[in-house]
């Protein structure tokens, strides 16, 4: 289940202030050695800006014109603003994944069902549902704003000053252009590219009247759960069917993948158009190593540690909710787990020096500006500095979910004292908002701050004022309940006095506020500092943006921005665990992996998957491609050189994780549910036979019947 991750920030915290943290030649980028860093490996993520046309017709020896991706472009899809979707069929229906539409599914339910227990299918148009607040988007208009964005930032000299200019023109470009004929009533967004290098305007034609028509059970839908999660051979009916609907009726479309469920061929040239959410590859090897010795290591830990609190949890409480979260938690502890086994691969960094130096190269020998030149040494220079402040601005930082609620409280109880003596007028605002917070669940509040207080022991060490402290010669564990036994900071009239009473807070010895008054000017500080560096280190990233476009042009993609990109590779397998993966699976080896684990969840099946028709077995589930995807692809038609839907995918394999940081597609897999195993599972299991024909353009023929 390919997925956004979650993104602990180095500088989150809840606070009242409101502090936040020329073209290269395509020959060299084909022939690029496995065993050195090259452009591609910055990926495939092309835009439609810049459609790939010539790399296409060299690499495939397919030509596509400019028809072809205007054609696929309108008929894909943004899924809401976290997946992707595709039209396939001239009545408006709309494919994505099951794991995407889960929520949206679930919340047309009436009283009595539970359609994660037995799927959902529509016999006719009146049975299809509208989803409530669900919207797909169609890129329409496409505009280049990179001279006038550009233009606008040069004209200031600070990096602070330059993001303001930059958001301000983009809000100006947007009021002019929401007048514009061809523009007007769409939905405008402004898109980045290289980190700057260059800018567009997207419009989008936004459809709100959407319908669910066809759902599997959760059980088919996440078959395997997050064990299976990130790994291949795979057995998912990860898919799911809208249509959209427009003055009350189908929407009638021209642009819409037909399917073919034929299936595809060990080598075959393949397309994924979607909106892969974020990747940082051109991240400098300097930056990098922060994020291998410092950033990554400490999102794990912190996860782990949360994912550990909500599971212990969770063996009484049984809530669904919390397995939710603990299911987007170890999501994204393979996907954290992965990148940095990646980090720590020397030769995948020492494909990121490679590339780093032939891109320093081809900069010099371009004339580029000398101050432009230095943008590496500055970017190290930063990033030196960030090492030396992300232990008090990533331990020390007061969130809700790092360190429970009441010590966060107490963070924010400090920081409203240092108000009432520099800005009175602010903690005059913000005195609201100082209220006894409401411990909903002691356990889980214990946890966290036990969780918090190991890792501070961890990060800053023993001798550290803040963790001798907060331990006291105790365990973080024994300290946490100490803490949350002694303080009163749950006691509304002790809260009311501290608010009330000049010098109350700054005298307390309420051991929680003792503990934020050591570690809260800490994070304040090295997290302004950082926010700082942050800012110029995004002004940077922007300047070494420019200078890849103006050495490689569009023979390069930009990083993911959860933009809309098409991107090629080959449906091929690869060696795994000392033996080859195959292209395809087969429903066969759903049930395989049924019988070999007993039928227990997450392997088990619904009752009407439990006798089989023998026609199925044989019929291909997934397959996998070379394909270069990453979160936010979710979704996303995987079609071929006819533009014909083969596939839907649905997540990558283990090794793909890297892909956060470098493309190596050696073994970097993408996974797709094959069309032809949704027809069949269709067909034998749901029945859904209007819906086969709709997608097949033909009337489904008879089912076979299981065996008694």
């Amino acid at each position: 289940m390919r997925k956004q991750h979650l993104r602990p920030a180095m500088l989150s915290g809840l606070l009242l202030t409101g502090l936040l943290t020329a073209t290269f030649a395509q020959s060299a980028l084909e022939t690029q050695a496995d065993t050195a860093g090259g452009p591609l490996d910055l990926g495939k993520m092309w835009t439609f800006d810049a459609p790939p046309t010539a790399y296409f017709q060299k690499t495939y020896n397919f030509t596509a014109d400019q028809k072809w991706f205007d054609e696929a472009r309108l008929a894909s899809l943004r899924f809401a603003d976290y997946c992707s979707a595709s039209f396939v069929s001239a009545n408006g229906l709309v494919m994505t994944n099951h794991h995407c539409a889960r929520e949206s599914g679930t919340g047309v339910q009436r009283k009595g069902e539970d359609l994660n227990a037995t799927g959902f299918y529509a016999k006719t148009l009146t049975e299809e549902r509208p989803v409530e607040g669900l919207f797909v988007d169609q890129l329409v208009q496409i505009e280049d704003i990179t001279s006038r964005v550009q233009q606008a930032m040069s004209a200031v000299s600070s990096g602070p000053g330059q993001l303001e200019a930059r958001e301000q023109v983009f809000s100006d470009i947007k009021a002019e252009y929401t007048s514009k004929d061809n523009w007007k009533g769409l939905e405008l967004q402004t898109i980045t590219f290289y980190n700057g290098g260059r800018y567009a305007l997207y419009g989008f034609k936004r459809y709100t009247d959407v319908r669910l028509v066809f759902m599997p059970e959760l059980q088919l839908g996440f078959f395997g759960g997050d064990p299976d999660n990130f790994t291949y051979p795979r057995y998912a009916l990860d898919c799911s069917f809208f249509r959209v609907y427009d003055n009350g009726k189908p929407l009638k479309t021209s642009h819409f993948f037909k399917f073919n469920t034929n299936g595809v061929r060990d080598g075959e040239p393949i397309f994924v158009i979607g909106n892969p959410g974020r990747t940082e590859r051109l991240k400098t090897v300097a930056e990098l190593e922060f994020d291998r010795d410092f950033q990554t290591p400490a999102t794990i830990q912190l996860i782990r540690n949360r994912s550990n609190a909500l599971q212990a949890y969770n063996v009484t409480a049984k809530n669904d909710s919390v397995l939710n979260e603990i299911f987007s938690y170890e999501n994204s502890l393979k996907a954290y787990g992965g990148q940095l086994a990646g980090l720590r691969d020397p030769v995948l960094m020492a494909r990121k020096a490679s590339f780093e130096k032939q891109f320093k190269a081809a900069a010099q020998a371009k004339n580029l500006p000398a101050d432009q030149l230095k943008t590496w040494d500055e970017l190290a220079a930063n990033t030196a500095q960030l090492r030396g402040l992300f232990n008090d601005a990533n331990f020390l930082g007061p969130s809700e979910r790092t360190m429970g609620e009441l010590l966060t409280f107490a963070n924010v109880l400090t920081q409203y004292n240092e108000l009432l003596t520099s800005r009175p007028q602010d903690a005059e605002r913000a005195r609201s908002l100082v209220v006894s917070p409401v411990v909903r669940n002691s356990a889980l509040e214990e946890a966290y701050l036990a969780a918090h207080l190991t890792e501070a022991q961890a990060g800053l060490g023993t001798d550290d004022p803040y963790v001798k402290a907060a331990l006291n010669g105790r365990t973080p564990k024994e300290a946490a309940a100490y803490l949350l036994k002694t303080t009163k900071l749950n006691d509304p009239g002790f809260v009311q006095e501290l608010r009330t009473r000049p010098g109350a807070i700054g005298a307390s010895n309420d051991p929680m506020l003792v503990l934020a008054r050591i570690g809260f000017p800490r994070y304040l500080a090295a997290a302004r500092q950082a926010r700082q560096i942050s800012q110029r280190q995004e002004v940077l990233r922007g300047q070494l943006g420019r200078m890849l476009y103006a050495v490689y042009g569009p023979a390069v993609p930009p990083d993911a921005t959860f933009s809309l990109r098409i991107n090629d590779g080959v449906v091929r397998g690869y060696p795994y665990n000392g033996t080859q993966a195959p292209i395809i699976t087969t429903f066969a080896g759903l049930y395989d992996r049924n019988y070999s684990f007993g039928d227990k969840a997450p392997w088990n099946l619904p009752a009407r998957w439990k006798n089989p028709p023998m026609a199925l077995l044989k019929e291909p589930m997934c397959f996998i491609s070379t394909n270069d995807i990453i979160g936010g692809n979710s979704g996303s038609p995987m079609i071929n050189k006819n533009r014909e839907a083969v596939g839907l995918v649905f997540d990558g394999n283990l090794e793909s994780l890297p892909g956060e940081f470098i493309f190596v597609p050696d073994r970097n897999r993408s996974i797709s549910v094959h069309a032809g195993g949704m027809v069949a599972a269709m067909r034998y299991i749901y029945k859904a036979d209007r819906l086969i024909g709709e997608l097949t353009g033909a009337p489904a023929p008879p089912a076979a019947k299981a065996k008694k």
